[in-house]
């Protein structure tokens, strides 16, 4: 500790006002002279560490180091203070009780007139409370809460670290693809709940025989990845699926019902099957829909003649690509309602497409191809056309404050020309960029964080909102997120799902919405199906909801009757 000298006597409070707003605010703040003795600290500075005005006055801020930062760092920081007036960053601090903890920091020197240094003032907000969920929130990234096996994104960054780690073609990897057959029907007949604790017997099960090294996952609803790694024949992979779909043959005794489920398995091989990780998971999945297709209750592995399927994808993109230049896409606008109000107050623009050739086709499979094939960008620019032209029709209609959504894939974010493509896009329509929300996945924001920062404010300058989708699927920092232009923070469906019958899921939930209002964000939750999940969240302070429970996504015409029956009908919701 430096030597305690009484500093100079700082008169801060012109006025009773200011002292009560020092006083008030749920920040640190502390006053030091030049020499950095502290002179004075508010209210919440001595909430947070435990000291008093009293015990710290005359003393430097080393009385809060909590060694976990070295010379050099703080050397750094008084130097950037020094070129700059101005700090701002992370930092570990100790409480009176020897309690260490995390703050977000901001130092600021005072000059006088002659531009002297008379004083420094430091502000902080304790962030233990968001590393604690950022935490848990990096643990959900990885891990399917309702199993507690690795998720998809964990098995997918798994496998892809066993195959770079495969250089030796004499090595090989069995993929099994495991589908419970007809669990649609348990589910419907039993309930959502039921099913859930037959999923977690399943993988409990099947944890029983899994290897060391092996890699076992929930990939998504009734569906279970698992690698075998290093088999020495396929024989072994033969045998362990056999093993799987004897275990799951055994009676599931679950509240009293006893019920029995079969599985179908899919098998291919690294690296006669490919040597990538979505070639190796694709063709498992099409040798699962093989044994499926041919009996359920059995394995196959997949083979050349399932390659007849690689012929729709040649179809696919041949069609999607006159589609594409026809603009024959259609959008479909799910609404958003502000959950205090009932107000609508924005759509989410969704794409859908029929061909003369494939018939209706999934967004679910032709995006993902236009991602692969780059076809994304000329396909979201015909989106976001269809989208001003509808919002131009909407407006001779008397409808002109109805904001709508965009989803934004990360390959057409992070071309040179995004920004000024857009606005030229909306500007042939005559479109305000106040009525255009772009959102963007977590993993889109956070890939070159310097960069997207930049581009969004800029985006932002221009008018439009900013929002992040799917968030808690990725892997960003809680903290981080401050640094953000954003206006709206999207919570993924996955933690809808579950929210009244999990607790975990609600926590995160609450602890989102909480944080996101501490950085003024709103938060929209969607995938909201139920009553019970509209309340919940409601009681949480979620901003606005999104799902089936008000209305699935509908075309333009259908929206503008919606719209008018809202109006009609809202004084006679629950909302």
């Amino acid at each position: 500790m430096d030597n305690k000298q009484k500093p100079k006597q700082f008169h801060l409070y012109p006025n009773k006002l200011v002292e009560e707003v020092f006083h008030s605010t749920t920040e640190g703040i502390m006053i030091t002279d030049e020499k950095k003795r502290i002179s004075l600290v508010n209210s919440a500075f001595e909430k947070v560490t435990g000291y008093s005005m009293e015990e710290v006055r005359g003393n430097t801020p080393r009385i809060l180091q909590s060694g976990k930062q070295g010379e050099t760092f703080y050397k750094d920081m008084w130097n950037i203070i020094r070129e700059k007036g101005v700090w701002r960053g992370e930092i570990w601090n100790k409480r009176k009780n020897g309690e260490i903890y995390p703050e977000v920091l901001t130092i600021a020197s005072i000059l006088n007139d002659n531009g002297e240094i008379t004083n420094y003032f430091g502000v902080f907000t304790d962030i233990s409370n968001e590393k604690v969920v950022e935490k848990e929130l990096e643990e959900l990234a990885v891990t399917d809460s309702l199993t507690n096996l690795s998720n998809r994104n964990s098995f997918n960054d798994l496998l892809t670290d066993l195959l770079q780690l495969s250089h030796d073609e004499k090595s090989q990897h069995a993929v099994l693809f495991i589908d419970l057959d007809r669990f649609k029907q348990i589910n419907e007949t039993l309930g959502n709940e039921l099913g859930d604790m037959i999923l977690i017997e399943v993988s409990n099960r099947i944890s029983t025989i899994v290897r060391e090294h092996d890699i076992f996952a929930r990939y998504g609803g009734d569906e279970f990845l698992l690698t075998m790694s290093n088999v020495g024949h396929q024989k072994e992979a033969a045998h362990f699926a056999k093993d799987i779909i004897k275990l799951l043959n055994k009676p599931f005794y679950i509240d009293g019902n006893e019920i029995y489920i079969t599985s179908s398995i899919g098998i291919s091989i690294y690296p006669q099957d490919g040597i990538e990780v979505d070639q190796l998971v694709h063709k498992a999945d099409k040798a699962m829909y093989f044994a499926k297709q041919n009996g359920r209750n059995q394995y196959a592995f997949y083979f050349d003649e399932l390659k007849r399927d690689s012929k729709r994808l040649l179809v696919l993109e041949g069609e999607l690509r006159k589609a594409i230049q026809k603009k024959e896409f259609i959008i479909h606008y799910q609404p958003k309602i502000c959950i205090t109000n009932g107000t609508i107050i924005g759509v989410e623009a969704l794409v859908r497409w029929t061909n003369d050739k494939l018939g209706f086709v999934s967004p679910a499979e032709f995006i993902p191809h236009a991602e692969d094939t780059g076809l994304i960008i000329p396909l979201s620019e015909v989106i976001i056309e269809k989208v001003c032209l509808d919002i131009v029709e909407w407006r001779n209609k008397g409808i002109d404050k109805l904001q709508v959504s965009i989803n934004i894939a990360s390959l057409h974010f992070q071309q040179d020309d995004f920004l000024e493509r857009i606005n030229t896009i909306i500007g042939q329509y005559n479109c305000s960029p106040n009525q255009i929300e772009l959102e963007l996945t977590e993993r889109t924001v956070m890939k070159d964080s310097e960069e997207v920062v930049t581009k969004l404010t800029k985006l932002k300058n221009l008018g439009f909102k900013i929002s992040i989708d799917d968030f808690g699927t990725g892997y960003s920092s809680l903290s981080y997120l401050n640094r953000f232009p954003l206006n709206y923070l999207k919570i993924d469906s996955s933690f809808i799902k579950h929210i009244v019958s999990l607790k975990d899921k609600q926590a995160i939930v609450d602890s989102i919405i909480l944080m996101a209002h501490r950085l003024h964000i709103k938060v929209v939750a969607e995938g909201v199906e139920t009553k019970e999940q509209m309340k919940l969240l409601k009681e949480m302070g979620c901003d606005i909801i999104q799902g089936y429970y008000y209305s699935k996504p509908l075309p333009s015409t259908e929206l503008l009757d919606f719209l008018e029956l809202w109006e009609i009908h809202k004084q006679e919701r629950n909302v």
